[in-house]
């Protein structure tokens, strides 16, 4: 089966956004597809090949978005809210939904992109079937701060900020000050998923990994605790932050096993083959 992509640009009332959308072959639109939402300095480009894998492996549409601000979308007029998490579901998914023609979603978001995702399977209980988080943050953890500091002085370093050129152009330097300040201002510190968490229905998958320098496992343990329906959270040993790109078949793995677990169809021919077209 290969897997098609196609370049997107999202009007809304701030800015356009750009999106990506993987389609597998039996497919004609993205009815039912995951819902990518990247990292603090994250973008599309910057999922690299998983979407491409996740849609080939699950035979489900998988749609990416680069957030306001970041990526090839507009800048962000001005400074991030405290409340920009949740602030995602509420502004940017609507106009995604319906100029995509999404319809059902399964939303799954990486380290910031899990609360939005969060966030989103909250407030549109009714189209979100499963959750997928990824090395979220449920709350303001020490060790989460400790790991911002850590790289506020990284990024310091020459040739640092330009690494992020690559992916944000100009932007760049916004960025990185809207993940530094925003996590480390004392309105953000009393921040948490909980309200959030509570309205969740749908299954729930929150991966993680033991060797997080952004957070404990006190994350997946709290999603695991606070959220209504049934959640499956799953340490991966040996691995970092960044999930899907150190251990890319072990996410994938149990993404599958999680789809089959909560009633959605994932299956997969070992004659399958994958390939992305312009």
């Amino acid at each position: 089966m290969t897997v098609t992509s196609g370049e997107h640009w999202i009007e809304t009332q701030r800015g356009k956004l750009f999106a990506k959308v993987w389609l597998p072959s039996n497919k004609m639109r993205p009815e039912e597809a995951f819902l990518l939402f990247h990292d603090s300095l994250g973008c599309v480009d910057l999922w690299r090949d998983f979407p491409e894998k996740l849609a080939h492996a699950t035979q489900r549409p998988v749609v990416a978005y680069d957030r306001l601000g970041f990526g090839k979308s507009d800048p962000y007029p001005g400074l991030l809210p405290p409340h920009f998490i949740r602030d995602e579901a509420e502004t940017s998914i609507p106009q995604l939904r319906k100029q995509l023609g999404l319809g059902i979603l399964i939303p799954f978001g990486h380290s910031v992109g899990g609360g939005m995702a969060v966030a989103t399977a909250a407030r549109h209980q009714d189209i979100c079937k499963a959750l997928v988080t990824e090395s979220a943050q449920a709350f303001v953890e020490d060790r989460t701060l400790e790991g911002i500091r850590a790289a506020k002085v990284a990024f310091q370093e020459p040739g640092q900020i330009e690494r992020l050129e690559r992916y944000h152009g100009s932007k760049a330097r916004w960025v990185l000050d809207a993940w530094i300040e925003t996590w480390l201002a004392p309105a953000f510190e009393n921040w948490s998923l909980e309200e959030d968490l509570k309205q969740v229905r749908c299954p729930v998958l929150a991966i993680h990994g033991d060797l997080d320098e952004f957070g404990s496992e006190l994350h997946p343990e709290r999603i695991a605790r606070l959220t209504p329906g049934p959640v499956e959270p799953v340490v991966l040993s040996a691995c970092g932050h960044v999930p899907h790109r150190e251990q890319p078949d072990r996410v994938l793995g149990e993404l599958m096993h999680f789809l089959r677990q909560s009633g959605l169809r994932a299956e997969q021919s070992p004659s399958m083959t994958h390939t992305v077209s312009p």
